[in-house]
């Protein structure tokens, strides 16, 4: 499939999708945004694909927020209108393989909600981050305001939103906002070590991993504990199961095939 906004490329299992509008900061647009629910939708049923790298291209900026031009004369009915139907936030966070942002930049206002939306955040010693849409008028509308407090806490997520700050990457480590902070230079080998580790477990029980992890966000601990354990057999039932206990036994590395 061609993109206009996006290159894609897939190697030892890894796909990375490049949000390819330097000249903008890499900001998202409605093309943008249906592009990358289009290469989610791809890579999710791509068997040959394991893990998903979100970038931005160039180290100015992962994604520099909305582009503001684009919305910039809607009416309400407007803006709610290009809200509806599948939004890329979700999309993302719903993703049933893991996800990382490699934050190369700027990672503002959508920017940052994608970056949200991943399972694993890392960031480049010069990145910056924020959810600044409050100096425009208007709040996060792409789960900031939802997903942010749950990673940063509340008070530290009022902060950022209602006064707009932006942080640094090191701030962003402290307050668990990223989970790690690597030199610039450093920032591809380290993803892709992260990448390839996570490309060497089995499908199977990364996805029943997230499954239930992504369940405290939606249960109480007594539903979650009971979920918890459905899943747990469920991945009794898989051939990676078999196949993970038979490399430990045989104390070699597993080969696990997905099913």
């Amino acid at each position: 499939m061609r993109y206009e906004t996006l290159r894609i490329g897939i190697e030892d299992r890894i796909a990375t999708i490049v949000v390819d509008r330097p000249e903008k900061r890499n900001a998202l647009n409605a093309v943008v945004r249906r592009e990358l629910v289009d290469a989610l939708d791809a890579l999710r049923d791509d068997d040959g694909v394991r893990v998903v790298v979100l970038t931005g291209e160039g180290d100015r900026a992962f994604v520099a927020g909305a582009d503001i031009t684009e919305f910039a004369e809607r009416s309400p009915l407007q803006q709610r209108d290009a809200m509806d139907g599948r939004r890329v936030f979700e999309v993302l966070a719903e993703f049933p393989k893991p996800t990382i942002a490699k934050i190369n930049g700027y990672a503002l206002g959508g920017g940052c909600e994608l970056a949200l939306a991943c399972d694993f955040r890392i960031a480049a010693r010069s990145a910056r981050l924020g959810q600044p849409e409050i100096r425009l008028g208007i709040l996060p509308g792409g789960g900031g305001t939802q997903r942010l407090p749950r990673i940063v806490g509340y008070g530290r997520a009022l902060r950022m939103i209602l006064i707009g700050e932006l942080v640094d990457a090191e701030e962003a480590e402290r307050i668990g906002l990223v989970d790690l902070v690597v030199d610039d230079d450093e920032l591809d080998a380290r993803t892709r070590e992260l990448a390839a580790t996570l490309a060497g477990y089995s499908p199977v029980a990364l996805r029943l991993a997230k499954d239930a992890v992504r369940a405290t966000l939606e249960m109480p601990l007594s539903a979650g504990l009971r979920y918890e354990r459905e899943l747990f057999v469920t991945a009794f039932a898989s051939e990676d199961r078999n196949e993970g206990i038979r490399a430990f036994l045989e104390k070699r590395a597993p080969e696990f095939a997905g099913r």
